[in-house]
């Protein structure tokens, strides 16, 4: 060959290939198909030499051994996935002088190693001993194939013995490696003898001990055997560290339960009888690690003062009475009983309220670890209840997972969007969450990987949602439902006077002395720049204000920025609502203002009417759902039956066409409460007469015109309070749902509690 030539570079991990040899191994990271896929199109050859750390992923070209070996390629085997297996032939022995990267390949340019004689007599004199020595090997070590105790025996060339010897005995990395690489013959010689010798004399050790384990232990007791071999063994080695028997001693300290300890102990003993290169030992060590980290009594102490746990919810939350009630009781009841299976909670209500902060806050309250688990998207069974071992990559479940993560036995475990999680056909995580949220079996949860019951009972777990309508039925019954409706503009200036505006300032590098921010200017940010039932917009146009404060103080032309009601168009451009935005601006015919409930919080929404003449046909538009649509044939159907006390000709529902659209056009909308706001606009097509602009109302319609209770009473009063809405016409029934309301918006708005549509239209229209 060229004293120079180019080959691509294939690297291995734990293994050296020699002249004069044939391999077999598999290849499976890209840098390494590039190569075989070159020296396919090419010669078919390849430099191959080994990587200094086994483990490292990502190489170059100083991660490997400069020593190797050019090899031809025999065959190529595809595995599954792009894994391929590779047959190679060694040739010769080389060293790289160069190694560089083209097109995501390594190339090596590469001398060939040629063997430098000697004295011809020395090298005879280590060749014969060599081959005495490795005749006693291979007489006693049963790992060594017949293949390659005959292909040893025969060999008649020193530095073939040499490159046979390297391939075939059970020898270490390095050692082959410093046999490969030496460029002389004796003193390749010279090291195979070292290494000859040395396992010879590690051979006549074993026989040793297992000749002294024999006269120690009993006829069948092969368990006890093994372990009386390993003890033996590091004897001998002086090694007083032995990972298996201190794996056994960690689990029997770690207090686990009956049946996962004996678990544990039996996946070890099946372990300790495997070779640390098996992938089933490496499958059997990662379980035991997983034993040993979960926790299984280690347990966090609560908070003793039911004071100090109020005092952590009001420091990290404005409002929320409900929630610290709930976590106020827990904390009493279990102080007074010594023990408690913990509630499944579930908050619930729009987006930006805070259901998943709280939580948070809860675990600081009860001082207790958290853990998060968002349930956004999940729809494989498996994330809940893991893997069984038998699978590639198998892990435990997110549960186990999370348990892991808090180290005890007690945390606060939050369930993130419970109602966004779905199916397919891997199964459903829902049904897989039931066991985890029954409080009557979750003391005995199993997770397919670990495959022994778990204790969660004393888990406080808590799930958030923005609607209820989308969590299985079975799932809802297992938990408690607390209702985190919107806030009033009130509490968003506080909340935003306590939290978020020194958390944005902090943020954004502002001192305090430098930014602050009148209650008059957070004031018109709610009124005129958010509309929602949270905060989370409010935050954001927060936290914009505080960047624009920044961009004035980094310019030098101020040194301080105080920002107040005037400043706040100077910052965010026009206003983006009104606080009517949503309501009539002027008594109107044919139109109505009605009150909505969506995931996202209240809202308010203007039903129009229109009649025309035609055929009596009735057209809905506004993307409405079925039980909308039903609402509107009802209101339609009690009108046209009662028309006569309205003083509409009933002969007009004849030769005229109702028109009912419902703006946005685009954004769906269902559910009965519009039945008595239609009818309002109905009624007030057919007869001209203008409904008022201040009103807005909700409530379903019956064909007796009845009118029944609806849901979101809060919500829709929010609603209504945002929008700057004063009347709000609400059903009877509902009236008991007052008590939930602030009083700021009871103060504000006067609500008229009504039992049949006729008192609606005589609270609603002109005239009636």
């Amino acid at each position: 060959m060229a004293k120079f030539q180019d080959y691509p570079l294939l690297a291995l991990r734990g293994r050296v290939v020699f002249p004069n040899t044939v391999s077999s191994f598999d290849v499976g990271r890209v840098i390494s198909l590039g190569a075989v896929k070159r020296a396919a199109d090419g010669d078919s050859r390849l430099f191959v030499c080994t990587q200094k750390q086994s483990e490292k992923d990502d190489i170059e070209g100083d991660d490997v051994y400069a020593s190797g070996t050019v090899v031809k390629l025999k065959q190529i085997a595809r595995l599954p996935g792009s894994s391929l297996r590779l047959t190679v032939e060694g040739l010769f022995r080389a060293t790289a002088r160069q190694v560089r990267k083209e097109d995501g390949t390594f190339i090596a340019t590469v001398e060939e190693i040629a063997p430098v004689h000697g004295d011809a007599s020395l090298e005879e004199a280590y060749f014969r001993t060599s081959k005495e020595i490795l005749k006693d090997i291979t007489e006693t070590d049963s790992r060594l194939t017949k293949e390659g105790a005959a292909n040893l025996d025969k060999c008649t060339d020193p530095d073939e013995l040499v490159n046979l010897a390297g391939h075939y005995l059970q020898i270490r990395v390095e050692q082959k490696q410093e046999l490969l690489e030496c460029a002389r013959t004796v003193e390749r010689l010279k090291k195979l003898d070292k290494i000859l010798n040395d396992e010879l004399e590690i051979m006549r050790l074993e026989r040793k001990i297992n000749s002294v384990v024999r006269q120690n232990i009993e006829k069948n007791q092969k368990e006890y055997y093994l372990r009386e071999q390993l003890k033996a063994i590091h004897t001998e080695l002086g090694d007083d560290e032995n990972e298996r028997f201190e794996l056994e001693e960690r689990i029997k300290a770690k207090g686990m339960p009956e049946e996962a300890e004996k678990k544990a102990l039996k996946e070890l003993s099946r372990m300790s009888g495997m070779q640390t290169s098996s992938p089933d030992y490496n499958v059997l060590r990662v379980y035991v690690d997983w034993m040993l980290d979960i926790p299984w009594h280690e347990c966090t102490e609560d908070t003793e003062k039911l004071a100090d746990a109020v005092k952590v919810l009001n420091e990290d939350h404005y409002g929320l009475e409900k929630i610290k009630e709930r976590i106020t009781e827990y904390l009493a009841v279990m102080k007074r009983t010594g023990g408690l299976n913990a509630p499944i909670l579930c908050f619930v209500g729009p987006p930006g309220v805070g259901k998943t902060s709280i939580a948070s806050s809860v675990a600081r309250s009860l001082g207790r670890k958290f853990v998060r688990m968002s349930l956004g998207g999940v729809k494989d069974e498996a994330e809940v209840r893991g893997h069984r071992k038998t699978y590639v990559g198998a892990m435990p479940g997110r549960i186990i997972s999370g348990m892991k993560k808090a180290g005890s036995v007690n945390p606060v475990f939050l369930l993130d969007e419970i109602d966004k999680i779905s199916s397919d056909l891997r199964g459903d995580p829902a049904d897989a969450l039931l066991e985890v949220l029954d409080p009557a079996q979750n003391s005995t949860f199993v997770d397919r990987y670990i495959e022994v019951p778990y204790d969660l009972s004393k888990v406080l777990f808590i799930t958030t949602a923005n609607s209820l309508d989308t969590i299985p039925v079975p799932l809802l019954d297992r938990m408690e439902i607390i209702e985190l409706t919107g806030y009033t503009p009130e509490e968003k200036r506080e909340i935003a006077k306590r939290y978020l505006v020194p958390k944005k300032r902090e943020a954004n590098g502002l001192k305090e002395e430098e930014f602050s921010i009148t209650d008059g200017a957070i004031d018109a940010l709610i009124d005129g720049y958010t509309m929602e039932a949270g905060v989370r917009s409010l935050e954001r146009k927060i936290d914009a204000v505080c960047r624009k404060a920044a961009v004035r103080l980094s310019d030098g032309g101020a040194e301080t920025v105080a920002v107040d009601e005037r400043d706040v168009s100077d910052f965010l451009g026009a206003k983006r609502y009104e606080r009517d935005g949503k309501a009539l601006k002027a008594d109107e015919v044919g139109a109505a203002t009605g009150l909505a409930w969506t995931a996202v919080g209240g809202t308010t929404l203007t039903i129009e009417v229109s009649a025309m003449r035609g055929k009596g046909d009735i057209l809905l538009t506004g993307k409405l759902g079925d039980v909308m649509k039903e609402s509107a044939r009802t209101a339609i159907s009690y009108i046209r039956s009662n028309s006569a006390s309205y003083g509409i000709d009933g002969a007009a529902f004849e030769t005229t066409d109702i028109h009912i659209h419902v703006p946005e056009g685009a954004t769906p909308k269902d559910g009965p409460s519009a039945g008595i706001t239609m009818a309002t606009a109905i009624l007030s097509a057919f007869t001209q007469k203008p409904v008022k602009k201040s009103i807005a109302m909700t409530g379903e319609i019956t064909l007796r015109g009845k009118v029944l209770p609806i849901g979101g009473l809060k919500e829709k009063a929010l609603a209504a309070y945002r929008t700057g809405i004063r009347d709000v016409i609400i059903p009877a029934d509902n009236s008991k749902d007052l008590e939930e309301i602030p009083e700021s918006v009871k103060q504000s708005i006067n609500f008229i509690p009504v039992t049949d549509v006729d008192t609606v239209f005589k609270n609603a229209i002109k005239g009636i």
